[in-house]
């Protein structure tokens, strides 16, 4: 059975409270910022003058020369010295409150269904663990390229055969983020999927 576009009154049947004006906005972009800066490693690390391994020795004589005052051999200004304000190891994660997520996650999914890139299918699984019966599958309910499958569960044989595909994403209803529902062309939502994601937007 084809996917079938879920509109906003089916949604608002199904318990999801849509945001019709400008509301959520920030919010939306507040999370997804917050989201992206906590995958960040923060490790990139310099050294400075005083890290770097090299002989605290007086290069030469400070007078007679002709050549500038010269301290340490790792100074800045020298090739293989120190760097000076480099990066160094730090945590880059925001924080945002959970009416924030709350709110950023009814947003994004209000601008899907409103433009009409959610579509209902009553089940969602292979018979068998093939990565081929999965991409048919997936192209008999859209033609679009990157695809965002929402259920409250997956069997092992489907989960399995969507792994080597990477435009497709499996989630579940509990765990798929605003994020997610963003980042793909078309989105499969199941009707139990629906049920806990009104429940999830009603309960945070």
């Amino acid at each position: 059975m084809s996917a079938k576009v879920l509109t906003a009154a089916a949604a608002k049947e199904a318990k999801i409270e849509l945001i019709e004006t400008g509301r959520g906005t920030q919010a939306l972009h507040d999370t997804i910022v917050a989201m992206r800066a906590a995958r960040r490693s923060g490790s990139a690390n310099t050294k400075t003058k005083a890290d770097v391994n090299l002989s605290g020795a007086k290069p030469w004589r400070q007078k007679g020369t002709g050549r500038a005052r010269a301290g340490y051999k790792s100074s800045v200004i020298w090739r293989g010295g120190g760097v000076v304000f480099g990066p160094k190891p730090r945590d880059y994660t925001k924080k945002v409150s959970k009416t924030t997520k709350r709110l950023a996650f009814q947003k994004a999914l209000s601008e899907r269904i409103k433009a009409g890139d959610v579509l209902t299918v009553e089940k969602f699984a292979v018979a068998e663990t093939k990565t081929k019966l999965f991409i048919a599958l997936v192209k008999k309910q859209t033609d679009a390229r990157k695809v965002l499958i929402v259920s409250d569960s997956f069997d092992d044989n489907t989960f399995r055969s969507a792994r080597n595909v990477k435009p497709v994403l499996l989630a579940t209803a509990a765990n798929v983020n605003a994020e997610q529902l963003l980042a793909f062309d078309k989105i499969l939502v199941t009707p139990s999927a629906l049920e806990q994601l009104a429940e999830r937007m009603n309960r945070e």
